[in-house]
């Protein structure tokens, strides 16, 4: 047991079983599946950052791992997931038993790179999206605790600001001469095309085809998005004037909150600004969505909003139409590489059942307390920006790839992430959790963040026991390609061997 807790220390990986069952009927006797328990981007005190690009397979793009058989002479390589013979390219001419690079070291088993040509840091976007329908106590404490965090956001970072009620407000935090917003009606959704419109960005030249960033200037961007250290004032200047949503609330209705269309401008403007850049949106929500798209309750107090009742018998008459647009949501933000937040603070229901799916496909996490005045939430906040032993390593905008040998198929993932549709001879014609992929999107991860990957065994028949010692090794790559908190793109590589057992014993050890 223990070398089974040095490894899973060494590598972050958990099995459900450590000697595998060697064909597929043993396999399907097991009431446990084949799968494993990763952690991509875990802390270790040795991690081991390589200053170049990986070595790859030319047939099936593995990374050079200390499993490789080596041909010193021939200067070759033989992966172990394809058998493909590779050359070392003339930067690796010098390789021997005596010289082997860092990647070769079977203590290395886990090891990241950071490419030279990918050197330049890659800012973090905040973008803060605050609910004003809620009474003037709630927006006291939840100003609070803005002001608190404000300095401590990363200083590679930039952030930007919408409020919204009744109507989404969309603040030009840097335009310094007086307070400008860009008002949008709560009850209609924004499409990309006509924020950009109505924010003016091509007033004076023609809208490019295509092009980084839509085309947008570096003081197009600036306007909406300002630096962590120039944003300190103008944040400040907002969350000081900023007072509930003035729109009278009738009696017998609720207050008038457009979250989905606030969503949906804040998803938009980063998708124009920043795409394929690590951004979040941290959303601050006091009750239930009333208005617009997303809505899940009327604002007549004469429907009662849905119970884990009305759920569970398909009679909620909003839900379905919410989940479709949260969906579409989902799906713009992990094509964006953006993750959803909630800060969830109220009594009342806010929407989380309608809204989990987009913060489960990218990552994101949700707070639930009963006021934005508790110590969870304000605990929580802060620590999403600390940075050291406290904070939580925030990380984003990652890839996740699995390579294995040929009598494993990889049958889905578990987890926050969302399928990038890469078909390989990999996927399993079962399907569990997001599968029939062999590459899956994490918009946002942490040093805690877990997959829970589920391996199908393929093999029919048991080997010879002549062969059988020299086949019974089979082996696991996983590849996480993502934005480090220092702005870095990395990749980090985690190469497992574990071996076979045939014969009815084998489905009995763990």
């Amino acid at each position: 047991m223990a070398e089974f807790m040095e490894l899973e220390a060494q590598d972050g990986v958990r099995m459900t079983w450590n000697v595998v069952p060697g064909t597929k009927e043993e396999a399907g006797n097991c009431v446990v599946p084949v799968s494993a328990i990763y952690t991509p981007i875990k802390p270790f005190p040795n991690m081991l950052v390589l200053p170049y690009a990986p070595l790859r397979c030319r047939n099936c793009s593995s990374v050079l791992n200390p499993f490789c058989v080596m041909d010193f002479a021939a200067k070759i390589w033989i992966c172990p997931f394809c058998f493909h013979r590779s050359h070392f390219p003339a930067h690796y001419a010098s390789v021997s038993e005596e010289n082997l690079p860092a990647e070769l070291f079977p203590q290395y088993t886990t090891i990241e790179y950071k490419s030279p040509r990918e050197a330049a840091c890659l800012q973090s976007v905040f973008m803060f999206v605050i609910d004003t329908s809620i009474i003037e106590e709630e927006m006291a404490f939840l100003k609070s605790a803005l002001s608190q965090v404000i300095g401590l956001f990363p200083d590679n970072s930039l952030v930007g600001l919408i409020t919204f009620g009744t109507l989404v407000h969309l603040h030009e935090i840097g335009f310094s001469t007086a307070p400008k917003t860009y008002v949008f009606k709560g009850s209609k959704d924004v499409s990309k095309g006509q924020l950009l419109e109505q924010m003016g960005f091509f007033l004076n030249k023609p809208k490019p085809l295509t092009g980084v960033r839509d085309g947008l200037s570096s003081e197009s961007i600036a306007r909406f998005l300002l630096p962590a250290s120039e944003c300190e004032f103008a944040i400040n200047s907002v969350l000081e004037e900023l007072q509930k949503d003035p729109w009278p609330i009738p009696a017998d209705q609720r207050a008038s909150r457009s979250t989905g269309t606030a969503l949906s401008v804040a998803a938009s403007l980063l998708g124009a600004c920043f795409p394929g850049s690590g951004a979040r949106i941290m959303a601050f929500l006091g009750g239930p969505s009333t208005e617009g798209p997303g809505a899940i309750v009327s604002k007549n107090l004469s429907e009662p909003i849905r119970s884990h009742k009305d759920l569970d018998k398909d009679s909620a008459p909003h839900y379905h139409k919410a989940i479709k647009f949260y969906e579409t949501l989902a799906k713009q933000l992990v094509h964006q590489g953006h993750v959803l937040d909630l800060f969830a603070c109220a009594v009342d229901q806010v929407g989380v059942a309608e809204l989990k799916v987009v913060v489960e496909r990218t990552g994101g996490f949700v707070v639930l307390a009963e006021s934005f005045g508790h110590s969870v939430f304000k605990d929580t906040l802060r620590r999403v920006f600390q940075s050291g032993d406290k904070g939580l390593g925030l990380s984003s905008n990652g890839i996740f790839e699995v390579n294995c040998s040929k009598d494993l198929k990889v049958q889905g993932v578990l987890g926050p992430c969302a399928s990038l549709e890469k078909r390989s001879p990999l996927c399993s014609d079962t399907i569990i959790g997001q599968g029939n992929t062999s590459a899956w999107k994490m918009c946002g991860l942490d040093q805690a963040t877990s997959l829970c990957l589920v391996f199908d065994i393929v093999r029919k028949d048991i080997p010879d026991a002549t062969v059988q010692s020299s086949s019974s090794q089979f082996y696991f790559q996983f590849l996480t390609f993502y934005q480090h908190n220092s702005g870095e793109m990395r990749l980090r590589v985690t190469t497992l061997s574990r071996r076979w057992v045939a014969g009815p014993g084998s489905i009995q050890v763990g």
